[in-house]
């Protein structure tokens, strides 16, 4: 397979189907399931950056649509984190059941809400997801699932983004795993500044291939 291939994948997620992004590398030694922020898509350009650092380590990526193009429509769906895990566990088993991708450990990315339902998903299967990252993300919306989550995970805040590294503090104060809390300097929200972003994508790609990769 040439290094760095993408191509359209179809999914089968509670009886609808959901169009995503698979990015293959060669030889690829895990695979990274993206779960979006609200108002986003399979095609935000943040997560694309980030998914293109994470394909030059080795890991294999996919991104998809949480919810179809009726259901985005509906502002309170965007936030409904437990119908947002729910789609995110369903795509990891398709992923798991899938023959080109199911012997790959899998690690979820998740942003702003998406954080939210990466880590919900994580409590539900655990095992499944092996390692988690959120960057910019609402972890506290996760609430009481935080203690269960079994997965290693990265929180990744930028550090003009004081409100939201505060409610990330509360989150890691909540889980039992192994979890760190990592401050890009001088990033808002968005991780919109110069070099920024880049930094938030190696502190990922190394996250998981610290978690995902063995030896």
């Amino acid at each position: 397979m040439a290094p760095d291939t993408e191509r359209t994948v179809s999914m089968s997620l509670s009886g609808m189907i959901h169009e995503g992004i698979l990015g293959m590398p060669a030889n690829p030694r895990g695979l990274v399931i993206f779960a979006h922020g609200s108002g986003s898509s399979r095609h935000s350009p943040r997560n694309h950056f980030v998914a293109r650092q994470l394909r030059e380590v080795g890991l294999a990526t996919l991104l998809f649509d949480l919810l179809s193009e009726a259901e985005d429509r509906v502002y309170e769906k965007r936030f409904d984190i437990d119908l947002l895990a729910e789609r995110l566990a369903q795509a990891s088993a398709w992923a798991h059941a899938d023959p080109e991708l199911a012997g790959l450990p899998q690690g979820y990315f998740g942003a702003s809400t998406g954080a939210a339902a990466a880590l919900n998903a994580a409590a539900r299967l655990p095992g499944m997801a092996q390692a988690v990252v959120s960057r910019g993300g609402r972890p506290d919306l996760s609430g009481e699932s935080l203690p269960l989550v079994e997965a290693p995970t990265l929180l990744i805040v930028g550090g003009a983004d004081t409100q939201v590294i505060e409610l990330n503090r509360w989150a890691k104060a909540q889980m039992r795993a192994t979890c760190e809390l990592a401050i890009v300097p001088g990033a808002t929200h968005l991780f919109e500044e110069p070099g920024t972003l880049f930094q938030a994508a190696q502190l990922a790609a190394d996250w998981f291939t610290r978690w995902l990769i063995p030896g």
